[in-house]
């Protein structure tokens, strides 16, 4: 789920315009959401075995037609031979080489459902490799390409119409355990692992090699083929699995490595007694390892993501990443098996890294002002996706040993050469427990240092989520600096990227110590001559809108305007209604009824809802109906409370989308509201 193009460093960084003046037709322009919403987004992408050349999906969003279409091109690994290998071929995606780059695999809806297909390299030669009914969602075929492990979704638990077969037109469902809603659907489906021979025939049937076992298998909702690997010898395949139902899997997040072997069909755990999420296993090119990333406690979603690796013939299991305090988020081990690659965020930079098995030492590969989203690894070259806040996503190929850079592709170059270029701080600022804070600041077009301008504070979600050099569709930040604003965006406590102890400090500490630091980032950056402190607004989304709902209550008039997206409102509500509860228990302390637990008491005594009767400042709520982690009235309750108490409110309501905007037309809607409401009180 990526983007676009990268302007040079140059560009990046550059703070005026040429000194030659422009004519009024080659003045630079002002990026809008239109402009932003229909730039064409690179997708995933996969580097041939010879590391030659790169297969990639691009999506062109169209507003008019409210959907986005998806199609691959091939690039060479210098930049040159850029080819469009499909024209309409629906839902394609999931592209891959095999046949040793002569062929492509890719999945498609061409004829119906979501079927695996491959064709000739240069797109021609299309062929179905599955006919699976009801389609699949993923797939891996093994090292030798003769299986193939796909995922499909299975029936979980009795319909209505199960248990009365009288009554087919009645939409009501019967709930009897929790874990019955999921992010944005029923759960009312779970996905299987299945495996099949590939043969001349279209594949309509593979063996589940879960059969009869109610679980996941990989973990909703985000687990795809990133969640399997083939043993080199194409005998046994990994998957990771949380093998839990109902309350139990609700309240954990205990998941585990598992080995699955073909020719006897048994399966064996080999993260057993290891607590929390065990994720992304790889075997080793040699066949004599198996790594994956694992968090250390049950129930904390946001532990430190680990490394580590098991010797397949003694099970001896080493903790590689031991002292390294930064998440390891992607990583590919090396074709001669002594060493892995991988993403990490540190100082808010997402970089690529080498870890030496001999003597774990780590080195940093890349550096600079841009996260690199993922990596790929062949024949001794580095194909790596990277995007900023300045630019969307892009292919490079970098040098494993340098850490240098090429960019391959150049998706929106005639769109972003146009713009007018923006220039991004990065600042340190001394938080009030006496830590050191990274904040970046985002500066608009043709930035002059003697005027005042708006500014706005961006507030994170996740909690712990790293606030990086990212792209967003939404939360742009480019985009709000193109219209005339300062932006602000701390670092603060409760992220990733500044150490273990730094991201732990949020965990039931939510209107703590990251309050203190938003407002610091804010008092600090008042003190520039160019920051209008009489124009200040606050905006952010999920743990971010909470942040808004609470600064709300307490900024003592420090903001003119406040926007709060898909933000928790009544802590005690949010609870009792979200579905992972794991998280709920962890990030608050536990639940409102625990009258002896200081920290969840803490927790909801100081939940937004609470603050009402202080807010004194116009705020814009917006929300999706189909988000089941914060539920939507949540929203709706801020915005009644705020129309009650005679403060000017509005409210942006989806009935379509969750926790997140994706359809064209309703993400330019949520653009235009967005600048409509602080347009109209900071301008």
């Amino acid at each position: 789920m990526k983007l676009s193009k990268h302007l040079t460093a140059a560009l990046a960084t550059a703070a005026t315009l040429s000194v030659s003046l422009p004519s009024e037709a080659q003045k630079p322009q002002h990026m809008t959401p239109e402009t932003m919403l229909t730039l064409a987004r690179v997708g995933g992408s996969s580097l041939s075995p010879d590391g030659k050349t790169v297969v990639y999906s691009v999506g062109f969003p169209n507003i008019k037609e409210n959907k986005i279409r998806t199609e691959l091109f091939t690039v060479s690994s210098d930049g040159s031979a850029r080819r469009q290998i499909t024209k309409g071929v629906a839902g394609v995606h999931a592209a891959r080489w095999m046949q040793q780059g002569r062929r492509i695999s890719y999945i498609s809806s061409e004829s119906g459902a979501p079927q695996v297909w491959t064709m000739a390299a240069d797109g021609t030669d299309r062929r179905q490799v599955t006919n699976i009914e009801g389609g699949l969602s993923d797939y891996l075929f093994s090292p030798d390409e003769k299986q193939v492990a796909y995922i499909k979704e299975i029936p979980f638990g009795k319909s209505t119409k199960d248990v009365y077969p009288d009554l087919p037109k009645a939409t009501g469902r019967i709930i009897t355990d929790l874990m019955y809603k999921h992010w944005d659907e029923w759960v009312e489906t779970i996905p299987h692992i299945f495996i099949a021979s590939v043969g001349d025939d279209a594949i309509t049937e593979g063996k589940d090699i879960l059969a009869g076992e109610p679980y996941e298998a990989p973990t909703k909702p985000f687990g795809g083929a990133e969640e399997l690997a083939w043993s080199p010898d194409g005998k046994t395949l990994a998957y990771s699995s949380r093998k839990k139902t109902g309350k139990e899997y609700a309240l954990s997040t205990n998941t585990d490595i598992y080995l699955y072997d073909l020719a006897s069909g048994q399966t064996h755990n080999i993260t057993e007694g290891m607590g929390g999420y065990d994720t992304h296993p790889r075997f080793s090119p040699d066949g004599k390892r198996i790594s994956w990333i694992s968090m250390e406690r049950d129930g904390y979603e946001a532990d430190l993501k680990r490394l580590f690796v098991q010797d397949l013939k003694t099970g001896q299991k080493t903790f590689l990443t031991d002292g390294f305090e930064y998440d390891v988020d992607e990583y590919q081990w090396a074709p001669n098996s002594q060493s892995l690659f991988f993403l990490a965020v540190k100082h808010a930079e997402a970089q690529l890294w080498e870890l030496a098995l001999k003597g774990r030492k780590i080195r940093q590969i890349t550096t600079g002002m841009h996260d690199y989203k993922s990596l790929e690894l062949q024949n001794g070259k580095l194909l790596a996706a990277r995007q900023s806040y300045i630019d969307p996503t892009d292919l490079y190929m970098v040098d494993p040993k340098t850490g240098a850079a090429k960019q391959i592709t150049a998706e929106n170059k005639s769109t972003l050469d146009a713009l007018a270029p923006i220039s991004v701080e990065k600042r340190w600022v001394k938080t009030t427990d006496g830590g050191n804070m990274l904040v970046w600041v985002i500066l608009p077009p043709n930035f002059d240092k003697t005027k005042k301008y708006p500014t706005l504070l961006f507030c994170q979600g996740g909690p712990q989520s790293p606030v990086s050099q990212f792209f967003s569709y939404r939360w742009n930040m480019r985009l709000m600096a193109e219209q005339g604003y300062v932006v602000i965006a701390p670092n603060r406590h409760g992220v990733p990227g500044f150490g273990k102890a730094w991201n732990e400090q949020i965990s039931g500490d939510y209107s703590g110590q990251n309050i203190q630091d938003y407002l610091t980032a804010v008092d600090e950056l008042k003190k520039e001559p160019w920051v209008d402190s009489d124009r200040l607004g606050c905006v952010g989304a999920s743990y971010g809108g909470y942040s808004v709902f609470y600064l709300a209550g307490v900024h003592q008039k420090r903001f003119k305007a406040f926007i709060a997206h898909a933000g928790i409102f009544n802590l005690e509500m949010q609870y009792m209604t979200t579905e992972e509860m794991w998280f709920a228990n962890w990030d608050m302390g536990g639940a409102p009824w625990e009258k002896d637990n200081a920290v969840a008491q803490r927790t909801f005594a100081n939940s937004p809802h609470k603050l009402v009767g202080n807010w004194d400042t116009p705020i814009l709520v917006i929300h999706g109906e189909r988000d089941y982690r914060i539920l939507a009235g949540q929203g709706m309750a801020a915005f009644n409370a705020a129309k009650l108490r005679g403060i000017p409110a509005e409210l942006l309501i989806y009935p379509d989308e969750n926790h997140w905007i994706l359809r064209p037309q309703n993400a330019l809607l949520w653009q235009r509201t967005f600048f409509g409401w602080l347009d109209k009180y900071l301008k």
